[in-house]
């Protein structure tokens, strides 16, 4: 029998996370063996308790969960995006609080799992990078030891979101990106050139809302909040599947069909580029013939629209009685 792929999952749980949470869970030949919560959607600490009780709501209390880093390498956080995620990062829909966080912070999580599974782990980042920055600064050997890392974050070739060349999770720690970026580890960066094209629609929510599952419920009224804030950027009410198609990517789920190796840039200056995403694509003119020295994955486009699984994954999730 083949073994599963051990993952460590970095995440600010807010509403998207909260999808690419339970998808991970649902996702063959992979073990969710960590998470740790960083500050971004919302502050560390809550995204730890969100984690915690999606986890007990989806019948794995036994996965250990760390709070990480609450500010960011060079500023403190100053509270997170309560218009997108609500109040707590989960919508304001109130959980059955269950379950408590390891007695070891995030980073420290990370390299445990490092040493335990011997270059077989792959890390999963869906929010700001400060955790896994903070664990190459204390352990500069842990990029040796872990397979590949996936990450949410970037624009290549889209707009930022956080400012108009900043994406979110690296605009709100460039320094720790760029460390991450600069690490000797495979990156795979799953960013708005390609998210912003997956959605969830206001039908397949309301399919979620009408399954007999509580979780499934759940999930779905978690999703109002996101699907409101969406409405005014889109001008149609869904919601874009940013952190759970990076799961998806880095699982299997969905394949990329353009995803030039390329080397990538985190300007980490005051000016008006500060965590912009630079990815030499001059190659895109002669069909992205290989770099020599590059590590970093680009995704583009992927194969299909992801919306249909992930809602199918949803309402396949079972909790363990």
């Amino acid at each position: 029998m083949t073994e599963r792929t051990p993952v460590y999952f970095d995440c600010d749980t807010g509403i998207d996370d909260t999808m690419a949470l339970l998808y991970l869970l649902t996702r063959p030949g992979h073990e969710l063996v960590g998470v740790g919560s960083v500050s971004g959607n919302i502050d560390a600490e809550q995204a730890a308790r969100n984690t915690l009780d999606l986890l007990a709501l989806a019948g794995r209390p036994d996965v250990p969960v760390a709070v990480g880093e609450h500010d960011f390498l060079t500023h403190p956080y100053d509270g997170g995006p309560a218009h997108i995620h609500g109040e707590n990062g989960i919508g304001d829909v109130i959980l059955e609080s269950r379950g408590e966080p390891v007695n070891q912070d995030a980073a420290e999580l990370l390299i445990d799992l490092s040493h335990r599974y011997g270059g077989r782990l792959e890390v999963i980042a869906i929010g700001p990078l400060t955790n896994l920055a903070v664990a190459l600064r204390r352990d500069p050997s842990l990029a040796s030891r872990v397979a590949r890392v996936t990450i949410m974050g970037g624009a290549a070739l889209a707009p930022g979101n956080l400012t108009s060349a900043a994406e979110a999770n690296i605009g709100n720690d460039p320094e720790a990106a760029a460390a991450v970026f600069d690490a000797a580890w495979p990156v795979t960066m799953v960013g708005l050139d390609v998210t912003m094209h997956h959605r969830l629609t206001e039908d397949q929510r309301q399919v979620l809302a009408a399954a007999d599952g509580v979780l499934q419920q759940t999930v779905a009224e978690i999703l109002d909040t996101y699907f409101g804030f969406y409405d005014a950027i889109l001008g149609v009410r869904e919601c874009t599947l940013h952190d759970p198609l990076a799961v998806a990517v880095a699982t299997g789920g969905a394949l990329p069909s353009l995803a030039p190796v390329v080397k990538v840039e985190v300007e980490t200056g005051s000016g008006p580029a500060r965590g912009a995403t630079v990815a030499d694509l001059r190659g895109m003119y002669r069909g992205h013939p290989p770099v020599e020295g590059a590590r970093h994955t680009v995704v583009l486009a992927v194969d299909h629209r992801f919306g249909p699984d992930l809602l199918h994954a949803l309402l396949g999730l079972q909790p363990a009685s």
